[in-house]
């Protein structure tokens, strides 16, 4: 399944123009044709032809290859090498000491009655150790989307009150935020509706934009440092 367009520009003595389904070179021409392969792997492959001789003959064929399934995207990325042992292991111990401590500073923070560990931090750590080369792991994305939809889930309680309506236009505004200031990192959308729900952090209003998500966010950059250094030097 498939499309090709081909459009030919001939020129000798005379001036023609013709739109052809197939390409032909006369054998006293010069033609120079760029094909463009396209599917639904994202891939696209550009080939282009010269032939000899006179005068001015140039040819441009394009073409579209729809023949990928779309259930491909169900699939692993062939593009991508099997991950090695030591690409599992640093990232899951990352994720691992990431947990133990901040578990350990919220065993501290229990007499005041705030915790520093909420489920967005765990997509965190799926971001920034699993995929560190990725938009979302970007330090710019973390931070000025854990900031600014964490500030957007108060603000959406703060008018709206607790319920659906507040959730659905917290995250609404979340996705238009994250998306005008390029700083899309999917983790953070989901601190708005943790707010609006979670009645144990009301308390602490705008603080929220600061913690627990931004706090937890600078403990978890500086382990993802180390797993970074790990993978880069100690490969097995």
């Amino acid at each position: 399944m498939g499309m090709q367009l081909r459009i030919s520009y001939h020129h000798h003595l005379h001036h023609s123009r013709s739109i052809s389904p197939r390409a032909s070179t006369p054998s006293s021409s010069k033609s120079i044709s760029f094909q463009f392969r396209n599917n639904f792997n994202g891939r696209s492959t550009i080939r282009t032809q010269k032939g000899t001789s006179s005068p001015h003959n140039y040819g441009i064929v394009a073409s579209s290859n729809v023949g990928a399934p779309l259930w491909d995207t169900w699939k692993p990325d062939k593009a991508s090498s099997a991950p090695s042992l030591s690409d599992i292991i640093w990232p899951s111990a990352g994720a691992f000491a990431a947990m133990a401590i901040l578990g350990r500073i919220d065993e501290m923070l229990r007499p005041k009655g705030i915790s520093i560990t909420i489920a967005p931090l765990g997509a965190v750590c799926a971001v920034l150790f699993a995929t560190p080369t990725s938009p979302g792991a970007r330090k710019y994305n973390v931070f000025m989307s854990q900031i600014g939809c964490a500030a957007i889930g108060v603000v959406a309680l703060s008018i709206l009150g607790p319920g659906w309506v507040a959730r659905s236009c917290a995250l609404a505004a979340s996705i238009a935020f994250m998306i005008y200031t390029r700083s899309t990192h999917p983790p953070a959308a989901s601190l708005p509706i943790l707010f609006i729900d979670g009645a144990k952090l009301h308390h602490l209003s705008f603080w929220y934009a600061l913690f627990p998500g931004a706090a937890g966010c600078i403990i978890l950059c500086l382990i993802q440092a180390m797993v970074l250094h790990l993978k880069d030097n100690f490969k097995f």
